[in-house]
């Protein structure tokens, strides 16, 4: 640490910087562990979802796309959830995007608005194999953020039906402020973008996000959620992942269930609470109550 600079004063902004650096670091060395590690289709059509004999049903006529976020994959982000909305009558899919040359597992890390070209492509894949007009989106963090960039500037809003966002970083994310504490150490600004462009494109201020936001956050057409919970580490402050428009639902998870503790990890990953918020969503018109009681449905 540098003389005029303080350390993070809280347990949990040390650890999420020391997790920004190791992520960084794990990054510039894959291991050949995690390259034996890297998931398949395969592994996913075994579990129900990337299925594409799937051919939606007149209950819920629209293919559901999932967008992990940075450093997830198309398997490890949708252990849960994937299987949860195959069980409730969805055909489901899920895309790796952002991979860097040499980086196996941890996807995500490319710039963004290219991985919303490798999602403009795989939305067409999914409607040309289900037959569907329109597609439904829920995405996780960089998942949940990504994709309006689509919608805004490559014709994504004439595809999609809803964008459903769980702790999505909209307007990019402060890290608790830590990215503040860069330029105190010296090339790490340099690495981020030389190694995870696409963790740079979301710090707030950014040329990528102060174009995402250079226009209405939404676009006429398409319905969003954002499901969020105040206890997000990551991207902070919580209220920047809500949205303004006219078809906008924000949710805070504790309005629902307060004594969910559910982190930025937790609540696109494993909570059932906020996957309840997310099956109302994607079929309003049978929409039911989400409280502390949806962790069990």
């Amino acid at each position: 640490m540098l003389p005029w600079t303080r350390a993070p004063r809280t347990p949990r902004a040390r650890r999420t910087l020391a997790a920004l650096f190791l992520a960084v670091a794990a990054v510039a060395t894959p291991t050949a562990a995690a390259a034996a590690a890297t998931p398949t289709a395969a592994t996913a059509t075994s579990r129900g979802w990337n299925d594409y004999s799937c051919k939606p049903s007149a209950a819920h006529p629209r293919p559901v796309v999932l967008v992990h976020g940075t450093f997830g994959n198309s398997i490890d982000n949708w252990l849960v959830l994937a299987p949860y909305l195959v069980d409730r009558g969805y055909c489901v899919y899920s895309l790796d995007y952002g991979q860097l040359p040499g980086v196996p597992v941890f996807n995500g890390l490319g710039p963004v608005d290219r991985s919303a070209g490798q999602l403009a492509s795989f939305v067409d894949k999914v409607l040309a194999a289900t037959g569907a007009g329109r597609a439904d989106l829920v995405g996780h963090s960089q998942g949940g953020m990504m994709p309006n960039h689509y919608l805004k500037f490559l014709g994504g809003a004439a595809k999609v039906n809803a964008m459903i966002g769980l702790a999505p970083d909209n307007h990019g994310t402060t890290l608790l402020g830590l990215t503040k504490l860069l330029p105190y150490f010296p090339g790490a600004a340099d690495l981020l973008n030389a190694n995870t462009p696409g963790l740079a494109d979301q710090v707030a201020g950014s040329p990528f996000i102060t174009k995402l936001n250079s226009v209405p956050d939404t676009v006429p057409g398409v319905h969003y959620t954002v499901i969020a919970t105040r206890y997000d580490e990551v991207v902070t402050p919580y209220r920047t992942q809500f949205l303004d428009g006219p078809d906008v639902h924000n949710v805070l998870l504790q309005d629902l269930c307060p004594v969910d503790l559910s982190e930025h990890v937790a609540i696109g990953t494993v909570d059932r609470i906020a996957y309840h918020e997310v099956a109302n969503a994607l079929d309003p018109a049978h929409a039911t109550p989400t409280t502390c009681a949806s962790a069990v449905g």
